[in-house]
């Protein structure tokens, strides 16, 4: 049987609130950088943000938004249709696929609608964790944690957490920092990790967070 993970220690809680604050400080306006006006375009425009820029992604959701307004009309479009559309988000046959697919899940099971929990909205298919609590967060405004690429490497240089697997991750982030935090803090720490943190090489010395991150590997 597995063992229950342990709660944080009050060293660890302490921590997190320093990097909270100081990611507050740092980033005050940190909001999300998808286009969207309804719960189904973000759910959309989240499925093409896979390994692509959001930058990119907004250049091709208006004609996007305009050809298909409702979940039944992304369902009932031709694949080729659909990923002319969005192919210069990269990978578009797969994710034409999940469009797809969740959609048909929102027209048959939900009436259409996007649903506004996390199990409902997990269970469509092409939808995991990331992409529900995107649009929890941002749609619904209910908390959630999204744990991309950004925001794994950033937790980990923090010494936040250890594990790569993004769920263990959020779960781990989850113990740390109050519910009410959780959106906006992922915003945070996206934008740290494309700004500053970033991936190959991290701008160390100009970094806000410096003198709180304990990652062997920082820069001088």
């Amino acid at each position: 049987m597995a063992r229950p993970a342990r709660p944080p220690t009050g060293k660890q809680v302490e921590h997190a609130r320093n990097v909270a604050a100081a990611l507050a400080r740092a980033y005050p306006d940190a909001t999300c950088t998808l286009d969207y006006t309804n719960p189904l375009e973000l759910l959309v425009a989240t499925i093409l943000s896979a390994q692509c820029t959001d930058v990119r992604v907004n250049m091709v959701t208006p004609a996007l938004f305009a050809k298909y307004t409702t979940a039944a009309e992304y369902a009932a479009s031709p694949p080729g249709e659909l990923e002319a559309v969005i192919q210069s988000t990269g990978f578009y046959r797969n994710k034409s696929r999940s469009i797809r697919a969740a959609c048909k899940d929102i027209a048959e099971k939900h009436g259409g609608k996007v649903p506004d929990n996390l199990d409902d909205l997990c269970a469509l298919r092409g939808v995991g964790r990331k992409t529900a609590n995107v649009v929890l967060g941002n749609a619904f405004g209910k908390p959630g944690i999204v744990v991309d690429t950004h925001v794994g490497r950033v937790a980990r240089r923090l010494g936040l957490t250890k594990h790569a697997d993004p769920v263990k991750a959020e779960f781990e982030l989850m113990k740390l920092f109050p519910a009410d935090r959780w959106t906006v803090l992922s915003h945070q720490m996206i934008l740290h990790g494309r700004q500053v943190c970033k991936a190959p090489r991290p701008l160390c010395p100009s970094c806000p967070l410096r003198a709180l991150c304990p990652c062997p590997k920082k820069t001088k």
